[in-house]
């Protein structure tokens, strides 16, 4: 009897990688549940204990030592009390064995679901323990059930659970997949420990690079930031601790075999590493690669960078639907905006135009002559204007021009101010007519016809004189 339960005990602990001094534990305690519901010991406060060696199952009760007993359950006197341990004083507790016959029959019968109970407690409390210290960490899985909502994986003790929102949307999982998954978080259920895992995280790509990359592993590399867009590209700013290491060089190893394996177990995601460097300036040209910058500049008060490429790389600088610059944005936490060498040409010649055009829209202003505030001051304005204007002696043609300033008053109100000269009166609006702006109209000369030109030709002809003759013989005479 005794060896066979000492090997089924040593079974069940293998079976549910306990120490058998645990499930020594689970069984104890499921004992003392079993045998309150017996009327043998109903109402007392009992123990068991289990030898490891033998198997051999004792129960005890334990009771108070007082002087004189009044629940005798509970309680024993001092005289029984030393019987039992000479050295029980009043207030003390002693255990007293007391033994069923039948202790191996309850123990097969009434305590078996308790046992159960308890070895499923002990269990979870173990995988509790275990993967708690596992968080933050990367383990290793076989798919086991797909549904729509999550995907279980079997991590060996336990149950993991993949929900949809940590799946790469590019992925495919099929029962049997092995996959290596990051753990989030465990929690504590009623029916156990649950664990939570990701396929998406950014620490996933982490750990994968601490596990295959040794320089990252002994914290001569160093990884300074990542950016990730799961299933499509990453971003891994990379820096050494060690003078003469390349990091980007340790990362990615000989042709590529050190990240190759880690794209490889992403399912193909694209990686790139960059060094990382404390000038901000520096920092965002690399976040960019592949394509080339020409020129950062920064605003630290609004935390944005404007960066300058070349008009052929514009498009591999933002990359497709931006992930490129929006994985750099990411990765050096500014706020990117990318132009193209013509556009930024094209836009400080227009500041610089507009720049030139305000300055030259920017005049002094001449105070305006005050405003007459009556006709009669009007008329003594141009009195004096005319006063002035005789008395100066001047040739005909300043005489012409006080008649053209002076005329004028008659037809309108003057706006002058006092004390003007003949200078300024000059310079008071005429009114002109069509008539004098516009050049005469030329008479139109009516063209002859042809038929009109010949004929006056005919008879220009006609009208020529004739030649005259003169007779030789009246000559001689």
């Amino acid at each position: 009897m005794k060896t066979e339960f000492m090997i089924a005990l040593t079974q069940l602990a293998a079976e549910k990688h306990l120490p058998k001094e645990v499930v020594l534990a689970a069984i104890e305690s499921a004992l003392v549940s079993a045998y309150k519901k017996d009327a043998f010991t109903a109402g007392q406060d009992i123990s068991a204990k289990i030898n490891p060696n033998t198997g051999e199952v004792k129960i005890f009760v334990k009771k108070t030592v007082v002087e004189t007993p009044s629940d005798p359950a509970r309680e024993i006197s001092l005289t029984e009390a030393r019987q039992i341990n000479k050295s029980a004083q009043v207030g003390d507790v002693i255990s007293i064995e007391c033994t069923p016959p039948n202790a191996g029959r309850i123990a097969a019968q009434t305590a078996r679901q308790v046992i159960l109970q308890r070895l499923h407690e002990a269990e979870h409390r173990a995988i509790y323990e275990e993967f708690t210290g596992k968080e933050d960490d990367v383990v290793s899985g076989t798919v086991v059930r797909v549904t729509p909502e999550q995907v279980f994986v079997d991590l060996g003790r336990a149950e993991a659970v993949l929900p949809a929102s940590e799946q790469v949307p590019t992925e495919r999982y099929r029962v049997g997949r092995r996959l290596k998954l990051y753990v989030l978080e465990v929690t504590r259920t009623t029916r156990g420990p649950q664990i939570v895992v990701s396929r998406s995280h950014r620490n996933l790509l982490r750990r994968l690079l601490e596990l295959e990359i040794p320089e990252i592993a002994s914290g001569v590399v160093e990884i300074k930031a990542i950016a990730r867009e799961a299933g499509s590209r990453s971003k891994v700013a990379v820096a050494t601790r060690q003078s003469g290491v390349d990091p980007v060089g340790s990362c990615v190893g000989l042709r590529g075999i050190r990240i190759q394996s880690i794209v490889n177990e992403l399912n193909g995601e694209k990686i790139d590493v960059i060094e990382w460097s404390e000038d901000p300036v520096v920092f965002i040209a690399h976040a960019l690669s592949p394509a080339q910058v020409l020129d950062v500049q920064l605003n630290e008060a609004e935390n944005t960078a404007v960066v300058v490429v070349p008009d052929r790389q514009l498009s591999l600088a933002i990359g497709r639907e931006g992930q490129n610059a929006r994985l750099a944005a990411r990765l050096t936490g500014w706020r990117i905006d990318i132009k193209s060498a013509s556009a930024a040409e094209a836009e400080k010649v227009a500041v610089a135009s507009a720049t030139a055009k305000a300055e030259r829209e920017v005049q002094p202003e001449v105070p305006a002559p005050e405003a007459v505030a009556t006709v009669a001051e009007a008329a003594e304005v141009t009195e004096a204007v005319e006063e002035e204007v005789l008395a100066v002696e001047g040739t005909a043609e300043e005489e012409a021009v006080v008649e053209e300033v002076v005329a004028p008053a008659t037809d309108y109100e003057l706006v002058l101010a006092s004390g003007a000269t003949a200078a300024k009166a000059m310079e008071i609006p005429q009114i002109r007519f069509a008539e004098d702006i516009l050049p005469a109209r030329q008479e139109k000369v009516k063209k002859k016809s042809k038929k009109e030109s010949d004929l006056a030709k005919g008879k220009a002809k006609k009208a020529r004189p004739k030649p005259a003759y003169i007779d030789e013989d009246e000559f001689e005479e």
